[in-house]
């Protein structure tokens, strides 16, 4: 916990009440399979009052939250506002200022691109006590489940996890992250494939670079699509990839067998392949 269990002091004429304030726990429910909760995480969940889940934790993974707890869905489907990141902190911090037991429950790893930075400098603010539990951020789970190291050997000794839009909306500069030896992740990435595809060709990417998208990472409904630079933008379109999805830029990618292909070499695998 950061800091011991804080009291808020109330002055009423002249006497000094003090009551309890609660904590807040930022925890990183994972990819979306409930096995890979960590333990930690898990635990959390099972003591707390309140939960804040948004819209990148999986159905699976509220199906699993606890019944005492009241649980509020503060997701933002589809990037629309429906509420806004100040929201979300002022309902964690009135919901600790009850005295309650707190968790800020998010997809993958609270850390990896989780706004967590907004939420811990204002909990501090608040003088509210806090707990950060990380989980399995995408970039790993989706170079699990496609049975591939994001740092082979012989393709990659860099690994570049970026979002793909920037504060402000622009999509991040990606020059000098993507070609040989380097291995890029692209969070967030959907609505900017055509601009990230623009963007690595602009830095003298081949077109005929291996990209994957990996899609709902570990769930049962999850998807890995491989294709090229040049075929990205259309490949989200032409599969309907929905989010959460992730994209790997690299030659790793050509590393991964489909399942119904595992008994074939490799380097016989076509680049252009879907896996349901």
């Amino acid at each position: 916990m950061s800091g011991s269990e804080g009291q808020a002091i109330d002055i009423k004429g002249g006497a000094t009440a003090r009551r309890l304030v609660g904590s807040v726990t930022l925890v990183g429910a994972g990819p979306g399979d409930p096995e890979l909760l960590t333990r930690k995480g898990y635990a959390a969940l099972q003591s707390a009052e309140v939960v804040f889940f948004d819209d990148l934790v999986s159905p699976e993974i509220v199906e699993i939250l606890p019944a005492q707890a009241r649980c509020v869905y503060v997701g933002k489907p589809h990037h629309k506002a429906v509420i806004t990141q100040a929201d979300i902190i002022a309902q964690l911090i009135a919901a600790a200022q009850t005295g309650a037991r707190v968790v800020r429950l998010k997809g993958g790893d609270p850390m990896v691109f989780g706004r967590s930075a907004e939420e811990i400098d204002a909990l501090r603010a608040a003088g509210i006590p806090f707990e950060i539990v990380p989980g399995v951020t995408a970039a790993s789970a989706s170079a699990a489940a496609m049975k591939i190291s994001l740092t082979h050997r012989e393709y990659a000794s860099r690994v570049t996890l970026v979002t793909a839009t920037r504060r402000e909306g622009a999509l991040t500069d990606v020059r000098g992250l993507a070609g040989a030896g380097r291995t890029v992740v692209v969070y967030m990435g959907l609505c900017k494939a055509q601009d990230l595809q623009d963007a690595l060709v602009a830095d003298g990417i081949d077109g005929a670079w291996p990209v994957a998208i990996v899609e709902h990472a570990t769930r049962p409904d999850q998807r890995i699509i491989v294709t090229t630079v040049s075929d990205l933008p259309e490949a989200v379109i032409r599969e309907s990839v929905q989010s959460p999805a992730l994209f790997i830029v690299g030659e790793v990618v050509r590393t991964y067998i489909p399942a119904n292909l595992e008994t074939t070499a490799a380097a016989d695998v076509p680049i252009a392949s879907v896996q349901k």
